[in-house]
């Protein structure tokens, strides 16, 4: 049975490809040009008047076997059907024309491809085959609806799916309908033409006016048909109490909820447990709180560095716990209720419960509203070690509970928390391991970045493993690791989770609404920040796909902004310029891409890019504050100056990294900061320096070569 499919499929593309020659052959391209279709428009009509049958027959033969055999000219086809046959016939003609052929391709795509692609890569399709027999009609009628992609590939790619034959040729009739109106009535205008003075005539620009606005007309249809679908089993009230209800009173929901009153907005703001959310309470604030403290006594361990024979320090762990408390305290006005009150936000401590598109439960009661922002934000991440039941471990959250300091501290985790947190502690005198299972720390950024750090944790005296995986604890004071094969046993006082975070999406109603999440567990949103309900948004670290403060507050403005005003104007998220940093001794700021995303983006080779180096141990002002170490590294379209992103390793790196950050959001490049003054002596004139650096390398040789001999003339030597 194999053979004899697979001869029938050779002999299948055989004729296929005998039919497309002979089309070539005999020239049938060169018929369906506007420039013949218009010279002989006159004879075309003259036939068809006394030929109806056979003209209509003929057509529909020619389209049917175009679009089967996946032929250019469908476009001038359909004008021409609007030309030769009026609107009412062309449109009818030609409806079904495009879908038999269409399905025809299908069917031929599905004969000769299907069964090699499922098999070949069956286990990747498989979600998507699902999603297919599930959504598929949907799909389709999306893709027709909405021209993005050429009807032919339509026609070859949903043959290798599992939509049924019958679903494609009745969505690709209705789907294809609005769009094949619009060009027949273009055509039946283009017709009509006899002087200048029919170019300016109204039915004519109408009907250009119709072929631009479809596309936009199209993707308002399919909006309205997704909306319909995800809201037919609930039913909108009729008013509402709130313009805009956010469920997270983190970074993200309390710009939502600040944007939407200063636009004069109802809004309420719904939050659980603490205002600011992690970046006040458990996150940013703390442990930059701590980094400092740290610091200090790292610089006063250093005195002789500065000149100094000694500083003694004394000090209490718990009363540097405490500090970082107060500091949380000091800050907490910025978030708080009584603030956001005075803004004009209606502030609810309580848990919330999203019981349909457009009501949330709190206390018993429902509140109504237009629009609702999810930024309930993420948790730390707590891998199913076996034994963990057994330990009594930290996380981000809970670490700031500790008043006293552990003498044998464990960390998992090789990125920002964990380095951050590990430096901090071995810096307060605690014997810190660090145990990561990838390669290297920090793997997003470079691996001369990682090394940079890597050396200044050990110097610090943290040790530092890498390719360790973390087996099993196996007892409340000892890890078991695999390295190399072998068992490496890790023992501790206590031990610091800093794996990853996880969003926070069950509890409130998100799983019984249906609200999708990807794979990863965050919720999918648009570019939008729409999930699939157009009325629900989400920012922040529900979402993704940057766990970062800034990043969330900069998605606020978008849910904000696109909930409130969207039906008129919706802007999408930008995530063009988003800037990073890892708060270690030195600071790590990355902005755009570096080498790793530079070489991973796109295609297999990556993108072009150069890449120019600084030391910052030439700099005076890290000179003079022994912090001479480090590095700018700004990467740049070959042969311009244009800036596709920076990391600075060393002191004061988030604050360096600004000058960049402005550059790629703002459009200009190292010429211009190199033309720009800067304050002598400060950590920023790094920026020019590598700037100088940039502009050394791209030296016009030439004229230089020319100047040196005018210079060597007007010495009259």
């Amino acid at each position: 049975m194999k053979k004899k499919s697979l001869i029938s499929k050779i002999g299948l593309i055989l004729l296929l490809l005998g039919l497309v020659l002979a089309a070539r052959s005999y020239g049938l391209q060169d018929y369906l040009t506007l420039e013949f279709i218009k010279s002989n428009q006159q004879l075309f009509y003259d036939y068809y008047q006394t030929h109806q049958f056979q003209t209509l027959l003929l057509y529909f033969v020619l389209y049917v076997f175009s679009t089967a055999l996946s032929i250019p000219g469908a476009t001038l086809l359909t004008l021409l059907a609007g030309a030769l046959f009026g609107f009412s016939t062309g449109l009818i003609i030609v409806s079904f024309a495009s879908s038999l052929g269409a399905t025809l391709a299908f069917l031929l795509s599905r004969f000769l491809l299907r069964d090699w692609v499922q098999q070949k890569f069956g286990t990747k399709l498989k979600t998507f085959n699902e999603g297919v027999k599930k959504e598929g009609a949907f799909y389709l009628l999306s893709m027709r609806l909405i021209p993005l992609f050429p009807f032919f590939l339509i026609n070859i790619a949903m043959g290798l799916t599992p939509v049924r034959t019958l679903t494609f040729f009745f969505v690709s009739q209705l789907g294809m309908l609005p769009g094949t109106a619009v060009y027949v009535n273009a055509g039946k205008q283009l017709s009509e033409i006899d002087s200048l003075k029919g170019i300016l005539s109204t039915e004519l620009i109408i009907s250009f006016a119709l072929l631009g606005l479809f596309p936009l007309v199209a993707k308002k249809i399919v909006a309205f048909l997704k909306a319909k679908r995800v809201y037919k089993d609930f039913k909108k009230p009729k008013k509402f109490d709130y313009n805009m209800i956010v469920i997270g009173g983190g970074s993200a929901g309390l710009v939502t909820s600040y944007i939407s009153a200063a636009v004069k907005a109802k809004v309420a703001l719904i939050e659980k447990h603490k205002m600011g959310g992690d970046c006040l309470n458990t996150g940013c604030v703390p442990s930059k709180a701590l980094i400092k403290s740290a610091k200090v006594l790292s610089l006063a361990k250093r005195s002789k560095d500065f000149g100094l024979d000694s500083i003694e320090v004394h000090f209490s762990f718990s009363d540097v716990m405490e500090r970082v408390q107060r500091i949380i305290k000091k800050i907490e006005p910025h978030d708080s209720i009584d603030r956001y009150t005075n803004l004009g936000v209606e502030c609810i401590e309580a848990e919330a419960k999203i019981i349909s598109p457009w009501e949330v439960e709190v206390n018993g009661k429902v509140l109504t509203t237009k629009n609702i922002t999810v930024a309930t934000g993420a948790r730390p991440f707590v891998p199913q070690i076996p034994g963990i039941e057994k330990v009594d471990y930290l996380v981000s959250d809970n670490l700031w509970n500790l008043r006293e300091l552990p003498q044998k501290f464990l960390v998992l985790g090789g990125g920002p928390i964990g380095c951050e947190i590990a430096q901090c502690f071995a810096r307060f005198g605690s014997k810190v391991t660090q145990v990561e299972m990838a390669p290297r720390i920090m793997g997003i950024e470079d691996e001369e970045v990682s090394a940079f750090v890597e050396r200044k944790l050990i110097n610090d005296g943290v040790e530092v493993l890498t390719h360790h995986k973390a087996l099993e604890f196996r007892d409340a004071k000892t890890l078991v690791c695999e390295f190399n094969a072998k068992e490496v046993l890790i023992e501790f006082d206590k031990v610091l989770i800093a794996v990853g975070r996880k969003a926070n999406v069950s509890g409130f109603g998100l799983e019984e609404l249906g609200v999708v999440l990807r794979e990863n567990g965050t919720i999918e949103a648009n570019d939008f920040l729409q999930t699939n309900f157009p009325n629900i948004y989400v920012c922040g670290d529900v979402t993704g796909p940057y766990q970062l403060t800034h990043t969330a507050a900069h998605q606020a403005w978008y849910a904000a902004v696109n909930g409130l005003f969207g039906s008129f104007k919706k802007f999408k998220v930008d995530y063009s310029v988003i800037p990073w940093c890892t708060y270690t001794d030195p600071e790590v700021a990355t902005v755009g891409l570096n080498e790793v995303f530079a070489q991973r983006k796109g295609m297999k080779k990556g993108i072009d890019y150069e890449v120019t180096e600084y030391e910052i141990d030439d700099l005076d002002r890290a000179i003079t504050e022994d912090e001479d170490y480090g590095f700018v590294k700004v990467l740049t379209v070959p042969g311009r100056d244009k800036i596709l992103g920076a990391t600075i390793v060393g002191s004061s790196a988030s604050t360096m990294i600004i000058e960049f950050v402005a550059a790629m959001k703002q459009g200009f490049g190292m010429n211009a900061i190199l033309g720009t003054i800067h304050i002598y002596p400060t950590m920023g004139e790094a920026n020019k320096y590598a700037a100088g650096v940039w502009k050394k390398a791209h030296a016009p040789e030439k004229l230089l070569n020319y100047l040196e001999k005018f210079h060597h003339w007007m010495r009259g030597s």
